[in-house]
C-alpha cells in the first residue's frame, strides 16, 4: 500500500511540476517556427487571399483608364454636286473629306477621375489586408486548439495513471480487509469514464488537425507536428488602453477603408464641381477636289451646359451628400473599435488574472490538498471517497489552467485581428472548466475539449460513498 501511495504521489508531483512551469507573462514572445510555417503556407495557398489580391489589381488596371483622354474620331465623307455622277475635279464644291477630331476634358477633369480611381484601387487593398488578417487569425486560432486538444489528451494520460493507482490502492486496502468493494467499483467506473471520454478528445484533435489542414491547403489528415505546449506560448504583453487603441487604429482595415472611402467621396465632390465646366474637341480635315487644289479644315466645338441646374448642380449635390455619410461611416468605425479595444483589453485582464491565480494558488493549493488526502487515507482518518473527490479537484484545477491558458491566447489573437466584431463567448471562456475524469468526483457535466463535451454521470456524494464503504 505505501509503494501504491508513493508512486501516486510522485504521479502527482510530476504532473504539479509541468503544469506550474509556466512562461513569464513580462517575457518577449519567442518566435514559434511551426506557427510562423502554417501561417505562411497559409497565406501563399489560400483562394479567398488570391482573389482579393485579383480585386486590387484589377482595380490598378482603372486607374489609367481613369485619367485617359477620349478616342479620337476620324471620319471619311464626300460631298458632290447633283445626282448625275461623281463631280470630284470637276467641281470646286465636290470634293472627298478626311476629318480627325480629339475630345478634350476640361483641365483638372483627367486628374481627378484618376484620383478617384486610384482611391479605389486603394480600397480594395485594404480590403485585402482584412482577409490577410483573418486568414493568420484563423490559423492561430486553430493552432492554440490543436495545442489545447493535445494537451487535454497528454493532461488524460497522466489522469488514467492517477486512477490506476487509486484503483490498485483499493484493490490492496479491500484485499486485506482494510477497504470497502464500493472503493473498488468507484475507482473502477473512473477508469471506464477516462475510456469513454478519450473518444471525444480525439474525436476533437482530429478536428482541430483537419481545420489546420484545410486553412493550409493540405490533406485533411496529413500530420502536424506541435513541440510545444499550451503552456509554452508567452503571455501577450500587457499594454495601456491608449496603447492599445492607437495600435488597433493603425492596423484596422476598416478604419482604413472607411478613411479612404471618405477621402475618394471627397475627391468626387472636387471633380462634380470641375463637371460644370464644359469640355471641348479640336478637329481638323482635309477636302480632297482630285485635280483641283485640295482644301483643309479646323474645328473647335465646345459644350453648353445650359441643363446645369438639372444635371451638373445635382451631381455636386449628391456627391456632397455622400461625402458626408462616408465621414459618419468613418465616425461609426472609429467607435466600434474603440469599444471592440476596449472590450479585449478588459478580457485581456481577466484572463492574465485567472492564469495568475491558477499559476500562483490553483495550482499549488490543490497540490496540497491531494497530498493531505493521500496521507490521511493512509492513516486511515477520512474514506476513500475523498481521495475521488481530491483527485477530482486537482484534475478539475489543472483542466481549467488548460482552459484558462487557451482562452488567453483566444483574446490576444483576436486583438491581433482587431475584427469589429463582438468578442464571441467572452463570458463562457473565463469559466473555470475541467478534464476528463473531473467531474466524476464533483457532481456535474464536464468540459473534455474544444469544441466536444461529454456529460458525465453525477457522481456518488462523499457521505454517500463513505457510508456505503463503512
Amino acid at each position: 500500500m505505501s509503494r501504491s501511495l508513493a508512486s501516486l504521489v510522485l504521479l502527482l508531483a510530476a504532473a504539479s511540476a509541468r503544469a506550474q512551469a509556466p512562461t513569464p507573462a513580462a517575457a518577449a514572445e519567442p518566435s514559434d517556427p511551426v506557427l510562423d510555417a502554417l501561417i505562411q503556407e497559409s497565406l501563399a495557398h489560400r483562394p479567398e487571399l488570391a482573389q482579393a489580391e485579383a480585386g486590387v489589381e484589377a482595380e490598378r488596371e482603372r486607374v489609367p483608364q481613369a485619367g485617359a483622354l477620349p478616342d479620337p474620331m476620324f471620319a471619311v465623307g464626300i460631298q458632290n454636286d447633283g445626282f448625275r455622277e461623281i463631280a470630284i475635279g470637276k467641281m470646286e464644291t465636290s470634293y472627298l473629306q478626311f476629318m480627325l477630331t480629339q475630345p478634350f476634358y476640361f483641365p483638372g477633369k483627367r486628374g481627378l477621375r484618376g484620383d478617384v480611381a486610384q482611391l479605389g484601387a486603394d480600397l480594395a487593398a485594404a480590403g485585402v489586408g482584412r482577409t490577410r488578417l483573418s486568414i493568420e487569425a484563423d490559423v492561430r486560432r486553430a493552432y492554440v486548439e490543436l495545442l489545447l486538444a493535445r494537451d487535454q489528451l497528454a493532461l488524460l494520460g497522466r489522469t488514467e495513471a492517477l486512477w490506476t493507482q487509486s484503483e490498485k490502492l483499493a484493490r490492496t486496502r479491500y484485499a486485506v480487509g482494510e477497504g470497502a468493494q464500493s472503493d473498488l467499483l468507484r475507482a473502477q467506473l473512473e477508469l471506464m469514464r477516462l475510456r469513454q471520454q478519450r473518444i471525444a478528445l480525439e474525436v476533437s484533435e482530429r478536428n482541430r488537425l483537419q481545420e489546420l489542414n484545410r486553412l493550409r491547403g493540405r490533406r485533411l489528415d496529413e500530420p502536424v507536428v506541435t513541440p510545444r505546449l499550451l503552456r509554452d506560448i508567452a503571455d501577450p504583453a500587457a499594454t495601456t488602453l491608449e496603447t492599445a487603441l492607437d495600435e488597433a487604429q493603425a492596423r484596422s482595415p476598416e478604419l482604413a477603408q472607411a478613411t479612404i472611402a471618405q477621402a475618394q467621396a471627397e475627391r468626387r465632390v472636387d471633380l462634380a464641381n470641375r463637371e460644370r465646366l464644359p469640355d471641348f474637341s479640336l478637329g481638323g480635315g482635309v477636302m480632297a477636289r482630285g485635280q483641283l487644289e485640295p482644301m483643309w479644315a479646323a474645328t473647335f466645338t465646345v459644350n453648353l451646359p445650359v441643363w446645369s441646374s438639372e444635371k451638373q448642380d445635382r451631381a455636386v449635390a449628391e456627391s456632397a451628400a455622400r461625402a458626408q455619410g462616408a465621414a459618419r461611416g468613418a465616425d461609426a468605425v472609429r467607435e466600434v473599435l474603440r469599444l471592440r479595444t476596449e472590450e479585449r483589453q478588459a478580457l485581456l485582464a481577466s484572463a492574465r488574472d485567472t492564469v495568475r491565480l491558477y499559476r500562483q494558488g490553483l495550482l499549488v493549493q490543490s497540490e496540497a490538498m491531494v497530498s493531505s488526502t493521500l496521507a490521511q487515507y493512509q492513516t486511515g482518518t477520512i474514506p476513500f471517497a475523498s481521495v475521488l473527490d481530491g483527485l477530482a479537484t486537482w484534475l478539475a484545477t489543472q483542466g481549467g489552467y488548460l482552459d484558462a491558458l487557451a482562452q488567453l491566447q483566444r483574446v490576444d489573437i483576436a486583438r491581433r485581428e482587431v475584427s469589429l466584431e463582438a468578442p464571441a463567448g467572452a463570458s463562457g471562456g473565463m469559466q473555470v472548466g475541467s478534464i476528463p475524469g473531473a467531474g466524476a468526483g464533483m457532481g456535474g457535466s464536464r468540459s473534455v475539449g474544444a469544441g466536444a463535451a461529454v456529460a458525465a454521470p453525477e457522481a456518488e456524494s462523499a457521505s454517500a460513498a463513505s457510508s456505503g464503504g463503512m
